[in-house]
Formats: C-alpha cells, structure tokens, sequence
C-alpha cells in the first residue's frame, strides 16, 4: 500500500519486544525517506538503540530533536535501561513492549501524535509481565477506557476482515453471535475500508455452520443471528450480503468479488487471510479513537540479528498507520470548518 497523504500526521512506532525482529524491522522501516516522507515519526527508542540495529543490518537512521522528512525523534523509552535478552521470551521483554506501548498511547492522549504502529510482539512475553487481558485489542480499549466497537482487523492486499467473536474458546462462539454483533462488525468494516479510499466497500458475511446451516438442518444461528445483523446492514445503506459458507466464499474474496469480509471466529478468517498473504498481513486494532497498526506475524526469535527479516508486512503497517491518522485528521479539519463557518 503506497501512501501519499495531503495531511502530514505524526506517528509513534515503538520497536514491539526487543528480544526479537522488530528493533530491526523499525531500522528498516525508518532507513527510508519515503517513510520519512509520509509521517513525523517518534520513535520509542533511545538514539543508542536505534543507531545499534541500524548498524547491525547495514543501514543508517538520521535522528533529531525535531522530526521531518530528513530524521526522526527518539523520545526513549521508560525500560531503556534494562538488559533484555536476544531470541526469547523473557519477562523483560514483555515489559518493554508494554510500557512503550503505554507510552505511546500516552502520547496520543496528550495530542501529541496522531496514530501508532507497533513492531510485532510475544503474547507468552506479554503475559509474563503481566498483561491478562485476551489480546492487545483489549488491553488497548481499557488504557483508552473505550467502551465502543472493537474489532481486531485483518488486512491483505486487496481485502479486509473483521470478526464478531475473536480470543475465545471456539466450544463459547455460537452463543456469543448476535445481529447487533454482526451489525456492528460490518459497520466497522464498511468504515475502515471507505477510510482506505473505497466509497462504496463490498462486504460478505461468513456462515457459522457447514452449508450455511441449510435453512436449519445445521444450526439456527444463520438464520436466528446473522442473516438479520445482514438485513439490518443493508437498510442501513451498506453493501453486505450473506451469510455464506466460509469454505467458498474466500475463494470469491480473493478472486477480487468483495472488499471485505466478516467471520464469526478467529480462525475462520485467519486461515485463509494467512494463506492468501502471510509476508504482507496486517491488523489493525479497529474501533479505537486512534488509529493501531503493526505486522499480522510474530517475534521469529529464530533470526534475531541475521537480517533478513521481511520487511513487507512491516513496511504495510507503516502505510495503514500514516493512511487511517491523515483519514482521522482530514475529518477533523473538516469538521472544525464546518463548525467555524
């Protein structure tokens, strides 16, 4: 996704757990001045650690106290000072994520940036140092204390999808599909794809059961649940459709016929978002008041410092961070000016 934005927005990107790829991800990342070029770019790292897994990969980084197209700022980090080993999870690890990731939302409530992008992090880690909510999503709702819609959302070139149940156990899924559910998950997918500059987003719902459900014979929730949360889309204006079987329906999505597309589970998007473009997934943290990119893989301990991580998916996240926080940012101004005239 290559980017050019008529607002210049101002971005947080910390370097996720230092124990892995993503201190040289964001050295990468902030090597080029076609990044540069897109966002202010603060980084949640000191000048030192920047310079180290620059020089480790064989790029340069030009850093300043100011950010603009030719450096970026290092406004450090509160863990900075703490040893952190290479090529595992360690407690360490998981609080350095976190607290940069606090840090940077810490910034946005401040207004002192306008989105953020994360280098990929360990949930083993996470957990270790403390973080029991289900996923980031969750943790980031409750730091915003945010009660609305969220969705985590999954994105590949050409296709987007949100999911009405996420980090559950799938035996506890059915009973959590409602119509307000679906509603509200293709609502969020209709206004994050219209954000990526699609007016008119295509959107397909998933069956729950095999077949759709077959009128009944496997399962009422299509009928009782997500075939009403469709209806309801519609006369809400929306271009959704459904529910169809999961099984035929990515083959649809991938072939170009829909922008996006809700599932009912986890895996039941994952798989198939994986296959058709794992080097270059990407998840947004949806619903938030601020705009939360990072890469859809993980830590990959295995070739810490060998540098030949794919900078693909990273270099996407980068792109959807800086497209979704000019979105917010246009809309802003333009409601002060409607407000002001």
């Amino acid at each position: 996704m290559s980017v050019q934005n008529p607002i210049r927005p101002r971005l947080a990107v910390t370097i996720g757990d230092p124990s892995g790829i993503g201190p040289e991800l964001v050295a990468k990342l902030l090597a080029s001045q076609k990044n540069r070029d897109q966002a202010d770019i603060y980084v949640l790292a000191t000048d030192q650690e920047i310079t180290t897994a620059a020089t480790e990969i064989g790029v340069s980084v030009p850093v300043s106290g100011r950010p603009s197209s030719q450096a970026v700022t290092a406004v450090g980090s509160t863990q900075s000072t703490t040893a952190v080993p290479r090529g595992e999870a360690t407690v360490a690890g998981g609080r350095r994520a976190l607290a940069d990731l606090q840090q940077a939302v810490q910034m946005y409530r401040r207004g002192e940036v306008d989105g953020i992008m994360f280098a990929p992090l360990n949930k083993s880690a996470l957990g270790q140092a403390g973080m029991n909510q289900d996923d980031e999503l969750r943790w980031f709702a409750e730091l915003l204390d945010y009660k609305g819609t969220t969705s985590e959302l999954n994105l590949v070139p050409g296709l987007t999808t949100s999911r009405v149940t996420s980090h559950i156990p799938l035996s506890q899924v059915a009973e959590h599909i409602s119509a307000r559910g679906v509603l509200e998950a293709i609502k969020l997918l209709h206004s994050t794809i219209r954000g990526f500059g699609t007016e008119k987003p295509r959107i397909a719902v998933c069956a729950l059961n095999p077949h759709a459900g077959e009128g009944g014979k496997f399962g009422h929730e299509e009928v009782d649940h997500i075939a009403p949360g469709v209806e309801l889309a519609q006369v809400q204006g929306i271009d959704a459709s459904g529910p169809y079987p999961c099984d035929t329906l990515f083959i649809k999505a991938h072939a170009g016929d829909y922008d996006g597309v809700v599932t009912m589970y986890h895996d039941q998007g994952q798989i198939a978002m994986k296959l058709m473009g794992f080097d270059q997934g990407v998840t947004v943290q949806g619903g938030l008041p601020v705009p939360i990119a990072t890469p859809a893989h993980g830590t990959a301990y295995q070739i810490v410092g060998e540098g030949i991580a794919n900078i693909g998916p990273s270099q996407r996240a980068f792109d959807t961070a800086v497209s979704l926080a000019s979105q917010n940012l246009a809309a802003q101004t333009h409601n002060t000016q409607g407000l002001t005239v």
